[in-house]
């Protein structure tokens, strides 16, 4: 077991933290393959009656997945050992939202990319008001994975689109809003609301417990500022592409400056990762099971991981840190229909 891995035992509770401070406890392989390791030993052990889920450190849960080590992958000329990465990831995501047994996570700080895929697909979703929940893939060039769209697709499609394209942080009522977590509790109570997950664990029945214990620790948490705003721009987010979409808002943000900040990150995003996050996220709101939208996202993050976009934005963003990335401007909506539609043909790659 890997040391970016704290495994614990408290009575009846398993309790996995994250444990890569450093690195905002980023996903590497090793933690991904632990994870997945731990969970199934629990499932099969009587002993174990639910699992909790937390974070090392004081900047957040989880940042995401180890993104650098796949760049490296691909740069190497291990496209496939990306692909193995991923879909490693994928299906612990897979085996957190099927566990037979309470999964329960408890998050802080910054909650993005495969800190969503862990935290978001737990039963009993415990966060902070000042939890940072975002998908910041557009950044880096790659797309909104880990089964996020399975959560958001419960949301209103208008206001999981605006989440998903900007990749900008949502807080409180945001987040409950779209689906990502239960319950917002006051961070000063992320200790008392600990220690009540360890005692429902280990007396009386522990999901009814889990229950009272969110009534009781829920807070009201801010406004709902970004899935207001969503609501506000159904028109331009119903639009057929992200190009639309990009080019509505960019419009209506010279007759209103509130949207101004969201019509600059956009113009700052990959235009691929943008078309893919659309094409992405509408085609899983017509599939059936969490499963079948992991495949999906497997086969979209294998597009973009080959593309230019996302070596490029990996270096500006998290290497270089230059934070100017050159993106393709061109967008291969034919491979990318493909990638969503399942077809081995991925034209245009390179």
């Amino acid at each position: 077991m890997t040391p970016q891995l704290e495994i614990a035992t408290e009575g009846r509770l398993g309790v996995i933290a994250l444990n890569r401070p450093e690195a905002i406890n980023a996903l590497s392989r090793e933690m991904i393959a632990g994870i997945a390791a731990q969970l199934s030993a629990w499932q099969a052990d009587p002993a174990i009656r639910a699992v909790l889920f937390e974070g090392r450190g004081t900047r957040g849960f989880c940042s995401g997945g180890d993104v650098r080590a796949a760049r490296k992958l691909v740069l190497d000329g291990q496209p496939d050992e990306a692909d193995a990465y991923f879909a490693e990831e994928y299906r612990m995501n897979a085996q957190i939202a099927n566990y037979p047994k309470p999964v329960i996570a408890l998050t802080d700080g910054i909650v993005m990319g495969g800190g969503i895929g862990i935290a978001g697909h737990a039963r009993y979703r415990f966060t902070t008001q000042d939890a940072q929940y975002a998908m910041p893939e557009g950044a880096i060039g790659l797309v909104a994975d880990v089964g996020v769209n399975w959560i958001l697709g419960k949301a209103p499609e208008n206001r999981a689109l605006l989440f998903l394209l900007t990749g900008l942080p949502v807080k409180g009522a945001d987040v409950l809003a779209l689906g990502l977590a239960d319950c917002s509790i006051e961070a000063q109570r992320l200790a008392a609301v600990r220690a009540s997950i360890v005692n429902a664990a280990n007396t009386g029945d522990v999901e009814p417990a889990l229950v009272a214990l969110m009534q009781a620790e829920s807070i009201q948490s801010g406004e709902r500022d970004m899935c207001d705003l969503a609501d506000e721009l159904d028109e331009f987010l119903s639009a057929p592409t992200a190009a639309e979409i990009v080019e509505g808002i960019a419009e209506e943000a010279h007759e209103d400056a509130a949207l101004a900040p969201y019509a600059a990150q956009l113009a700052r995003l990959s235009p691929t990762t943008l078309e893919a996050n659309v094409l992405a996220h509408r085609a899983a709101r017509r599939l059936r099971n969490i499963e079948a939208v992991l495949d999906l996202d497997l086969r979209v993050v294998s597009f973009m991981a080959r593309h230019p976009d996302f070596a490029e934005g990996v270096r500006a963003q998290l290497v270089d840190k230059d934070r100017q990335p050159n993106w393709q401007q061109r967008v291969d909506h034919g491979g990318l229909r493909a990638a969503v539609a399942g077809e081995k043909a991925l034209a245009g790659v390179s």
